[in-house]
């Protein structure tokens, strides 16, 4: 009997334990999804009062920052801080006698609130960018650069921080281990690295900014700066494509900027003629005379033609040849016309180099190069200037009784001469 009392006895504490054990777990469950509610019923309330209260602020007020703030969602990760407060203090409540759920709980809480920081610090940092790229003196500044730099460093901040908070350690122990895997550390993140370097020397050395004519031959890239980010520049070509250069290319390689051209008061003008060699030859006093009418260089054939005559007679000069003494040729008095007509040009910056030079000789001619900035910078102006200037020189050419270098017609030159003559 004692034996079958004492197992009755036995069967019916265990059931009762057990009946207990599970009302209270079953108290746990509905605890737990009682405060979740409420706190996600508080979080709701107020993202609703703060987006109410954010739009009509920023329609009051006159800076557009707090434009940026609600564009950017920082009202409603803000709105998740009481919540998450609430949780912190009702919790360790629902989970009394579950001391290891409670700080798996809790650590989850933590984890949270670690990454809600960490993305209200990126947002925050969005809404400062986007109201100073509307400052005219920070429009062209690398803005992203500086975030992502910050960022990187509050990131690894928060992974340490998760780190200590999952394995309950400090972050110095965490600090001692990550010395010793810093060499493939540093080949996982080289990338991000060399970006890091590059953007602080792009910044401090102000290369590059943002609207910046750019050409970047080795990538392919001419066109406009249109993000420097941490990792890549992103270039929009002319042709509307873009190109992605890394950011450490910048320091490494070459590459042309063209904000000095545009900072200047003219966009250079360098191309030249290509003259025949056998068209060159020396000015008859008919040639002189007939030239005389172009008004450009009127004045100029009367007073050196003069001088020339002087000093040959002076000198007693015989001038049954022309090669004795001194002379005019007409690529002289070409490469003159060509100064005094730049010199008249309306579209032509005259405080800037100006110049027509003579290069050496090449297999196909003389080269008669132009040197000259047009005032006007935009390219479409800036071609069709060049345009306009080349037009009209290589019209004047036959007044001048010169000719323009050209590749032969046909592979006979002998026959081309023939047709020529005929």
């Amino acid at each position: 009997m004692d034996t079958k009392y004492s197992r009755l006895l036995y069967e019916y504490l265990l059931k009762t334990g057990m009946e207990q054990f599970m009302a209270s777990y079953i108290n746990l469950i509905v605890l737990f999804l009682v405060i979740l509610v409420i706190a996600w019923l508080l979080d709701f309330v107020l993202w609703k009062i703060l987006r109410q209260f954010s739009i009509r602020l920023a329609r009051r007020t006159k800076t557009n920052f707090d434009d940026f703030l609600v564009a950017n969602s920082v009202p409603r990760y803000v709105a998740h801080i009481i919540p998450l407060l609430l949780l912190f203090e009702l919790m360790p409540l629902a989970f009394i006698g579950f001391d290891y759920a409670g700080s798996i709980i809790l650590k989850i809480l933590l984890i949270f609130s670690v990454l809600l920081v960490l993305t209200l610090v990126r947002k925050l940092l969005a809404t400062v960018r986007d109201y100073l790229r509307t400052l005219p003196h920070l429009r062209d500044k690398p803005l992203d650069s500086y975030i992502q730099v910050f960022m990187i460093f509050a990131w690894i901040g928060g992974v340490l921080t998760i780190f200590a908070i999952i394995t309950d350690t400090t972050i110095w122990k965490f600090f001692t281990a990550l010395g010793a895997a810093s060499a493939v550390i540093l080949l996982i993140f080289k990338d991000s690295i060399l970006g890091l370097v590059a953007s602080i020397q792009v910044s401090i050395n102000d290369m590059v900014r943002i609207g910046d004519w750019i050409t970047f031959e080795k990538y392919g890239a001419d066109g406009d700066v249109i993000e420097i980010s941490l990792a890549t520049v992103k270039v929009q070509n002319f042709d509307k494509t873009i190109t992605t250069i890394p950011t450490y290319a910048l320091i490494s390689d070459s590459f042309k900027n063209w904000r000095g051209m545009q900072k200047s008061g003219g966009r250079r003008i360098r191309r030249a003629l290509i003259i025949r060699q056998k068209s060159i030859r020396f000015l008859t006093s008919e040639d002189i005379e007939s030239l005389k009418n172009i008004e450009l260089i009127q004045s100029y054939l009367e007073n050196r033609n003069e001088k020339i005559r002087s000093y040959n007679k002076e000198n007693g000069i015989n001038k049954d040849l022309a090669i004795n003494g001194r002379n005019l040729t007409n690529i002289g008095v070409f490469r003159k016309y060509i100064e005094n007509y730049l010199e008249n040009h309306s579209a032509i910056n005259k405080d800037m180099t100006l110049m027509t030079r003579q290069l050496s000789p090449t297999p196909q001619g003389i080269p008669l190069e132009i040197y000259a900035f047009s005032s006007d910078k935009r390219w479409e102006s800036y071609e069709y200037i060049m345009a306009d200037i080349f037009d009209h020189l290589l019209a004047a050419l036959r007044y001048f009784k010169l000719e323009i270098f050209e590749l032969p017609t046909s592979l006979n030159p002998i026959l081309d001469k023939i047709v020529e003559t005929k």
